[in-house]
């Protein structure tokens, strides 16, 4: 009995001693099987996030800015450079608002910083409310700061007033060629972007490439010489020379500004081309603004350069390039009649008639050209035929983007010579014999008048002269023909007309003693709702001398309250011509 009881009482012990092993096993399993879990899911599949933590924890990784590209404008007689885009240190002051104490306290910076900024009255009080919040270790109080400025302020050590040093872009120049050279802005990250003008087109370009330095720390936080690291240096953005001349740029674009205010224009847009390269050496385009304060504009559209983003019907300007193509395909003679008698029915929904409805009577082609003669056009046209007037339209470069290199080109609109095309003249080659029911912009029609005055050749514009690169590198713009669209017989005979308009005709306006200046006006009305409405654009396009052109200029006005081109825009290129003869000593032909 007793042996029988102890046997079973050790069977007992040894089961339960075996049940607390086989739990310590199970519990020493299932611990090694949550730690290979745990190792799997950190070393393989979150890998990525805990290397990159101990990257930064251990190594140190420093991206390195490039420098934006400084952009030039010239002198183009002398070859020398003043800077239209730089980049410049400029200061954040600001205030750490726990250092100032007192209300005396925050009264005396406020009054002495006041005095500095040349701060009103309301302004000095606003300030006087931010030093005094006690709490924010930061309160911005004014941006873009010049040194001179800080250096002021350091002189006054003004407790709890703090200063940051930030590179900025500067625009030396102001609201000089600010539609040519557009701003610096910021995207939605905060990121430095381009906008408009060289600055929006060529972003990418002036903004280089960055660099990067990585490598290891030691447990100090110093680096770690032998260990693995990568380099590669920041490649700063190219300088850039535009073709703009810093005086005449400035010499038109006040002329402009001046007419602009006396007749009392919404816009105004001027541009000064040589007709044999394709330079452009003024681009004006008015209301303008200043690229360092361009959040303060009344409305975003003042960033639009009118020269390039606003087509319009160009009126009688237009009427040279038909001219040109009838005598290019000898259909008409400077000589050839016609009779005017003030209308003609062409298939449109009213008769077309002349300016004032005037009637002519008797006339050659210079007389329909130095008259401004719709109806005259109407009969070149109708001798041209619609086929042929596309393709002359189409040549002269209308209806495609010149390609300049600026942000926000737009092309005209020349679809109505493609309506009907199986007839040989309808309304819309009528019209368009005279601007109408056609668009262009000011920097096609000075381009193609080009061709006019360099005997037939339509040359692409351009307005940077070169890009010099950091490594030594330079790219310089070569001129590039586009098409022969005349040949230089026409040319000649169609300069001799011209110069008979601004003689003779109703651009007197536009001449300059000593000199055969070719030109025409152009007076359009506006198309609106419904119709036309009684506002106009005014236009004069010319060239001088006209044996050997030195520009082509183009002047614009927008509803300017003042009748007629030949009293707008024709003095206005009469004085700037003027100027430009003068300024580059062209000696006089007459």
């Amino acid at each position: 009995m007793y042996t029988t009881v102890n046997r079973n009482k050790l069977i007992s012990n040894i089961s339960n001693h075996n049940q607390r092993l086989l739990i310590v096993f199970g519990i020493a399993f299932f611990g090694a099987f949550v730690i290979v879990i745990r190792l799997f899911v950190l070393m393989i599949m979150q890998h990525n996030f805990y290397g990159l933590l101990a990257e930064k924890s251990h190594g140190a990784f420093s991206e390195l800015f490039s420098n934006r590209g400084s952009v030039y404008i010239q002198d183009s007689r002398t070859g020398e450079e003043y800077p239209l885009a730089i980049n410049r240190d400029f200061f954040t002051v600001f205030s750490d608002t726990r250092e100032i104490k007192e209300d005396k306290i925050a009264e005396d910076v406020a009054e002495k910083m006041a005095s500095v900024f040349g701060y009103d009255d309301e302004q000095k009080l606003e300030l006087f409310y931010k030093l005094n919040k006690r709490d924010d270790p930061y309160e911005p109080i004014e941006n873009k700061v010049e040194e001179e400025i800080v250096d002021k302020l350091k002189e006054l050590d003004l407790p709890g007033i703090g200063y940051l040093r930030r590179p900025e872009r500067y625009y030396p120049e102001g609201n000089l060629a600010s539609h040519v050279i557009g701003f610096l802005g910021k995207d939605e990250s905060g990121q430095s972007v381009g906008y408009y003008g060289v600055e929006g087109y060529w972003n990418t370009t002036l903004y280089g490439s960055g660099g990067f330095f990585s490598g290891d720390r030691s447990a100090a936080g110093g680096l770690v010489n032998v260990a693995k690291s990568s380099f590669k240096l920041p490649e700063d953005g190219p300088e850039m020379l535009l073709t703009i001349d810093r005086t005449l740029q400035y010499m038109a674009c006040e002329r402009l500004r001046d007419a602009m205010e006396e007749y009392k224009a919404e816009t105004a847009s001027l541009i000064i081309m040589d007709p044999f390269t394709g330079a452009i050496r003024v681009m004006c385009s008015l209301p303008d603004f200043d690229p360092n304060t361009y959040n303060e504009v009344e409305s975003v559209t003042i960033y639009n350069n009118s020269t390039i983003f606003s087509p319009y019907e160009p009126g009688s300007i237009f009427k040279p390039f038909i001219m040109a193509a009838a005598i290019n395909e000898g259909l008409v003679k400077p000589e050839t009649e016609f009779y005017d008698i003030g209308s003609v029915d062409a298939g449109c929904s009213k008769l077309i008639k002349n300016a004032g409805d005037r009637s002519y009577e008797q006339q050659n082609m210079i007389g329909v050209l130095e008259n401004s003669i719709n109806t005259g056009m109407v009969f070149v046209a109708e001798k041209l035929g619609k086929k042929k007037m596309k393709k002359y339209v189409e040549d002269f470069g209308f209806g495609i983007k010149e390609g300049i290199e600026l942000d926000s080109e737009v092309a005209g609109d020349v679809n109505t010579l493609s309506l009907n095309e199986d007839r040989s003249f309808d309304c819309y080659a009528a019209t368009t014999s005279f601007g109408q029911g056609i668009t262009a912009t000011p920097l096609q029609i000075v381009t193609a008048f080009g061709a006019i005055a360099n005997g037939g050749t339509l040359v692409k514009p351009y307005i940077v002269e070169e890009l010099r690169y950091s490594d030594g590198k330079l790219e310089k713009t070569k001129v590039k023909e586009i098409r022969r669209v005349l040949d230089k017989r026409t040319t000649s005979l169609l300069g001799g007309m011209l110069v008979n308009v601004v003689d003779s005709g109703q651009a007197r306006s536009a001449r300059v003693d000593g000199y055969y200046v070719a030109g025409k006006t152009g007076t359009a009305q506006i198309a609106g709702a419904g119709g036309y409405t009684e506002e106009y654009n005014h236009s004069f396009v010319g060239f001088a001398p006209v044996d050997d052109p030195k520009f082509v200029i183009l002047v614009k006005f927008e509803k300017p309250q003042v009748l007629y081109s030949a009293n707008t825009a024709a003095p206005v290129f009469g004085d700037i011509a003027k100027f430009i003869l003068q300024y580059y000593q062209v000696p006089p032909g007459r």
